[in-house]
């Protein structure tokens, strides 16, 4: 494959990021394109066997700068590429000058060193002002593009100086092409390969770097004659030095001979289970593998090959577009496969053969998705072939490799008997991930700091699409719900901006959160829906993908994009930059005197910030509703609030109330003001159909947001909460559900029993009429089927005896008939939760786990088994998730959450974590999404003080090996939000009945 792009690299970092389930991609380690690049600034390539080289994109030069840069990297090669604005402004080895001392504290001696000390402080001050100061030998000189600073170098594995000093690498020379042939060992889990890379030199060196890792190199060769490699393992780098410079335009060739083992964790080369190998960053040109097998890989093969003892060599054509190696994999396994045409291409779903009769649904739906694609964005997906691949054993939820999707089972196959919300839940990943074939892959970020480019996009499209082509799956209800979480995680003063500056391996994991996604997705609904002209948000995003098609992008092309096509022109960018640069969002106060109504703003934030010199204010398209005309979207009107007070409305006397954020279209938190809420409070009273559903819901979690920012008394949300008894919406049930369950799990963590007793006779009165209406039997509609299964499992948690007896009753009919007998798939978690804490249903269950095929199911199934109360089983499931021999290692996160959501198990959790840090950071990257879930699971029901003492003292302890985690930070400001919380509501809790 002769493919060399203006793209670049992604870190190895798993980034599944649909919240609280693993629906989402894992990308390997992947840096971008950048401009104006000096020699030898450096980039990033993390982990996993690997060789990486650096060099630069085809693109036309200045003679002063670089328009982009790139390295590649064999089994992990990437390309990478980072402006000067992003580099390093010092080196990470510094030699610093002897101290001085004062022997003798006379005086004299005290008078020089306190000018010893002046100046000291002076220089360190002028130093620290100087723009990219790199401590070096020669001290800190001003910068110069044309002389690379020289730092001091640490030491190669054998000793020898390391010619290099920096974590990214030189950019010295361009990868031109790679010839790479590569031979897995399944017997015994190893592989050999061969790399000849060929390059350009873009600038005089006597060096090359690339990063490596768990690679052992045989043999190295450059110009027919044998050199030296040298490591160096810190930083994952090898290097090649040369006697006598090569020379600018100069081209050559450099080539290895490796081995290594199979990875046995989830990045790499890895092997699955024995049926498989597979990896997510190679350029291969040859693979050769055992007949009994297939190979896949982005593009077509070209050629087999038959060869001696029973091996087979596949040669694959060249691609026909500028890739990022990222988006590159192939596979060796034994798979079978599905295929059909949709718009010229063929879609193909490939599965481990057994499981063949449940790649229908995914075929249909991919095929769906793409022809609407195509006509959607008005550019046909540029390769011949796409291929969704269902992994047995992969730790994210899916990963949009070019030409060649992989999916874990669960988010990919579906049997006859799934129900319609499996079906929404793998339609949506599959949206998802064929979304990125344009955002993300036809144009890529130009660095981390922008993921939401990528991921914001596919998470917007995700829902916009399905809403079109599979309007049945309410997608509209389940992207609501993840505004609400979203914005949860934003108000936290641990959050993040949408843009952020990332530098390190952990900052980059960071970044595959919900801010990236569900936030980056919900400010672009807000945009599309404050923009007047119809269409003129499709029309932006075709002109920016047709505008940097085969190219890197930051945030302010796509905000002129959208600003080109806007009539009349509005400057998309001045409003939306605040929405991207900064943490947070507003909170928008209504007061009304008379027929003025007076509006304002200040950030929403949990946890005050006293770092933030400058007050935050945002450009905010606020829409309302009022009560003479709130249902149709013709009701609703809009004016941008852009000030942090003062603008105001004039509204007739008679109009009672007014609803902001009409369907909470928009990213911000409305507060009405006592008068206000009373007002809304009588309106739902009266007649809840007042608001559309999404309004109700909005309304219900603006006052839990703002209970839990102590605006609003717990007593007043319970008294708006009046209106529920009447409700039969799954929008606002569903959201009122959560945050009352939220709040009797706080109260029984901390065992304060006669309170969540009080919590569960209130929620049980507030929905009790609307539980007693639900059915056991099959149900079709898929809004019926999310509130009947929120419902069933809030009843089933609280204890109540008549809907535990009918789960059980179910359970037993479902055994009795040897499991052919149905229950509906909305209500088998709620049966199997209930059924897993008697020891027969456990063990029942058990077995179940391991001989189904429905992996929909198994996944219930094992929720159910971790939902158990029993120590013993807790202790078991949790040793068994980490062992991966049992339950697979993928599953670890989705058990500690489940466990740390029962009373006997969220302690053994925080224990266990404890614990077995190391080994969990050994299978998880530190900051990756599967750490971050795990972190937030065992602590986020935590309210004490010594609670917060025994976390912080944790985490504290791990140093390099966690510490500084921004989901540890995330973790003690929830505890403290907790205590607070419980704290201040005690009292008003007591009233509640």
């Amino acid at each position: 494959m002769n493919t060399f792009a203006r793209f670049d690299k992604r870190a190895n970092l798993p980034r599944n990021m649909i919240e609280n389930s693993m629906f989402e991609e894992e990308p390997d380690v992947v840096d971008l394109t950048f401009p104006t690049l000096d020699p030898d600034e450096v980039a990033y390539e993390p982990r996993s066997s690997r060789l990486l080289v650096r060099g630069l994109g085809e693109n036309d030069m200045d003679d002063d700068e670089e328009d982009c840069e790139s390295s590649a990297r064999l089994l992990g090669m990437s390309f990478m590429n980072r402006s000067s604005s992003h580099r390093s402004s010092s080196s990470p080895y510094v030699r610093q000058s002897p101290p001085r001392s004062c022997s003798r504290p006379s005086a004299r001696t005290m008078v020089v060193c306190v000018f010893l000390l002046v100046i000291v402080a002076s220089l360190t001050m002028v130093l620290y002002f100087l723009p990219g100061c790199t401590f070096t030998k020669a001290g800190c000189p001003q910068p110069n593009k044309t002389t690379p600073l020289e730092p001091v170098y640490p030491n190669s594995t054998n000793g020898e100086l390391f010619p290099w000093a920096e974590l990214r690498l030189p950019h010295s020379i361009r990868p031109l092409s790679y010839d790479l042939t590569f031979t897995p060992d399944l017997d015994s889990m190893t592989f050999t390969g061969k790399a000849a890379i060929e390059m350009s030199v873009l600038h005089n060196t006597k060096r090359i770097v690339l990063h490596a890792a768990n690679l052992n190199i045989t043999k190295a060769t450059f110009k027919a004659r044998d050199v030296t490699v040298l490591e160096y393992k810190p930083r994952q780098q090898i290097a090649v030095k040369f006697p006598e410079e090569l020379k600018t335009d100069q081209q050559c060739v450099l080539t290895f001979e490796y081995n290594a083992n199979l990875s046995h964790s989830y990045d790499g080369f890895y092997n699955n289970l024995q049926l498989l190998m597979w990896t997510q960053f190679l350029f291969p040109y040859f693979l050769i593998f055992k007949t009994t097998f297939i190979s896949l890989h982005v593009g077509l093969v070209a050629k087999t090959t038959l060869l001696s003892s029973g091996l087979e060599q596949d040669e694959f054509e060249k691609t026909n577009v500028n890739m990022s190696t990222y988006l590159v994999a192939f596979i060796v396994a034994n798979f079978t496969s599905v295929s059909s045409s949709a718009s010229g291409t063929n879609v193909s779903v490939y599965s481990v053969p057994y499981k063949k009769e449940q790649t229908g649904f995914a075929l249909d739906t991919a095929s769906k998705l793409l022809q609407f694609y195509n006509k959607f964005f008005e550019i046909e997906y540029p390769l011949k072939k796409l291929d969704l691949v269902a992994i047995p054993d992969f730790l994210a939820g899916a990963m949009e490799n070019w030409g060649l999707i992989t999916f874990r089972e669960t988010t990919l196959l579906l049997d006859n008997n799934s129900s319609s919300f499996e079906k929404q839940v793998v339609a949506s990943v599959i949206a998802h991930e064929i979304a990125h074939q344009w955002f993300g892959n036809l144009v890529t970020m130009s660095w981390w700091n922008d993921l939401w480019l990528n991921e914001g996009f596919a998470t917007y499209m995700e829902y916009m699409s399905l809403q079109e082509i599979m309007p049945s799956f309410d997608t509209g209800y389940l992207f609501l719900t993840v505004r609400f979480r979203a914005l949860d995680k934003d108000a936290l003063n641990s959050s993040h901006p949408v843009s952020t500056e990332v530098n390190t391996p952990e900052q980059i994991e960071e970044m595959f959160d919900s801010v990236s996604y569900e936030k980056g997705a919900s400010i672009l609904l807000m945009l599309n829906a404050s923009l007047p002209e119809e269409q003129q948000f499709k029309k932006g995003i075709i002109r920016y993908l047709k505008s940097f098609s085969g190219l890197n992008t930051e945030t302010v092309d796509l905000w002129n994009s959208l600003t080109q096509v806007s009539n009349p022109r509005k400057n998309i960018s001045e409003m939306m930059s605040l929405w991207t640069s900064q943490k947070g969002f507003p909170l928008v106060t209504v007061s009304r005197k008379g027929d003025m109504v007076t509006f304002s703003q200040e950030p929403f934030l949990l946890t005050s910030d006293n770092t933030t010199k400058a007050p935050r204010q945002w450009n905010i398209p606020i829409t309302f509703v009022n009560d003479s005309c709130s249902l149709a979207p013709a009701c609703r009107q809009m004016f941008n609030l852009s000030k942090k007070s003062g603008t105001v409305l004039k509204v007739p006397e008679s109009v009672k109330w007014l609803k902001l954020n009409y369907k909470n279209t928009g990213f911000y938190i409305v507060d009405y003001g006592q008068d206000g809420w009373s007002a809304i409070h009588d309106a739902l009273s009266e007649n809840i159909n007042v608001l559309t559903a999404e309004d109700r819901a909005s309304v219900i979690h603006n006052i839990f947001a703002l209970s839990r920012l102590g605006r609003v008394p717990f007593v007043r949300v319970c008294q708006l909460l009046s209106f529920m008894p009447n409700e039969t919406e799954t929008a606002p049930v569903t959201e009122a559900l959560l945050q009352l369950n939220s709040i009797y799990r706080l109260l029984d963590k901390r065992q304060e029993s006669d309170l969540a007793a009080r919590m569960k006779d209130y929620i049980q009165h507030q929905f009790g009429s609307l539980m007693e209406s639900q059915t056991w039997e099959e149900e079709e509609s898929l809004s019926k089927q999310e509130l009947r299964s929120a419902l069933i499992s809030t009843a089933c948690a609280l204890n109540d005896e008549g809907y535990v007896a009918k789960a059980k009753s179910l359970f037993k009919n479902y055994t009795d008939s040897n499991f052919t007998s149905k229950i509906p798939g909305d209500l088998q978690q709620a049966v199997f939760t209930v059924a897993a804490q008697s020891d027969d249903g456990w063990q029942t269950l058990f077995t179940l786990y391991a001989t189904t095929t429905n992996d929909a199911q198994k996944r219930k199934i094992l929720k159910g088994l971790a939902s158990t109360q029993d120590p013993h089983r807790i202790a078991w499931i949790l040793k068994a998730g980490l062992s991966g021999d049992i339950i697979q290692t993928q599953e670890l996160p989705l058990i500690i959450n489940t466990v740390c959501n029962g009373f006997a198990g969220y302690l053994f959790a925080w224990d266990f974590i404890q614990v077995n840090w190391d080994r969990l950071i050994e299978k998880f990257p530190v900051g990756s999404f599967a750490i971050q879930t795990i972190v937030k699971s065992t602590t986020s029901q935590f309210s004490t003080q010594v609670h917060l003492d025994q976390v912080q003292a944790f985490f504290s302890s791990l140093k390099q090996r966690g510490s500084q985690m921004r989901s540890v930070q995330e973790a003690l400001e929830t505890i403290r939000l907790n205590k607070r919380w419980i704290e201040n509501n005690l009292e008003a809790m007591r009233k509640l009945s």
